[in-house]
């Protein structure tokens, strides 16, 4: 939608010719900004509660600096994810206030601060290998204005790790929890805690692993029925969906 046929839509609640809500309507569905190598969704909060995330794996640096500094343009948080150093410098080059966060290999530019969600999301890891899945779907659920608590290395392992943190559990709204081996952690999790359990296999693990196909086969047959199952290593979508879940 060009500023003309934007003025005509602002003119038109203005003369009474459609109601506000009908033209937030019509504002869902305006179109992307094209780059050529890519197609910039402006509007995706407005629609999806979130603006549009970019994946970094398989872009060149320029490409995700480019489409990061339009999105950064529009306002709001921006995030890029499975992102590396020499994108994250691309970024800052024209981002100068974009951060890395190599943990979670992710380039966040924070423009916004309101909390949408309305408790705690906890992030466990089972084990040290496993953090910087946990790390991904806590840079997500921060940017998308949750208050986020972690427990990491509470793997079944040594289970009295997690039982000394109880009361943290007790606290959250949602529990992502993210574990590689035999993925056993979300369903000892879901029988402790009353909220929604999201499970992310991940890709840790000795050979009969399966670079994680174990650990989301386990967790998929978990006996707790308040675990959901996300794939391997999808630390981002297990963030998102905790917020969209913390909103309610």
């Amino acid at each position: 939608m060009n500023a003309e046929r934007l003025r005509k839509l602002f003119a038109d609640v203005r003369a009474r010719k459609i109601t506000p809500d009908e033209a937030v309507a019509r504002l869902r569905h305006l179109p992307f900004e094209d780059l050529g190598f890519a197609k910039v969704d402006h509007h995706r909060a407005l629609r999806a509660g979130m603006p549009e995330v970019i994946f970094g794996k398989g872009k060149s640096p320029r490409q995700v600096a480019v489409i990061f500094s339009r999105l950064a343009q529009h306002g709001g948080n921006v995030l890029a994810t499975r992102a590396d150093e020499a994108q994250a410098a691309a970024v800052q080059a024209l981002v100068p206030k974009a951060e890395y966060r190599e943990l979670a290999r992710a380039i966040v530019l924070r423009q916004e601060r309101r909390k949408y969600g309305k408790g705690k999301i906890v992030v466990i890891s089972a084990g040290t290998s496993d953090i910087p899945v946990a790390e991904e779907a806590v840079v997500t659920a921060e940017l998308m204005g949750n208050d986020v608590r972690h427990l990491y290395d509470v793997g079944v392992a040594g289970i009295h790790r997690l039982l000394a943190n109880r009361s943290v559990l007790a606290d959250a709204r949602v529990v992502v929890v993210c574990a590689g081996m035999e993925g056993a952690l979300p369903s000892v999790v879901g029988g402790l805690v009353g909220v929604p359990v999201i499970a992310v296999p991940t890709s840790i693990g000795y050979g009969a692993a399966f670079e994680g196909l174990a650990a989301l086969l386990g967790m998929l047959n978990s006996c707790a029925s308040n675990v959901s199952v996300v794939n391997i290593d999808n630390g981002f979508g297990a963030g998102y969906v905790a917020s969209l879940i913390n909103r309610r």
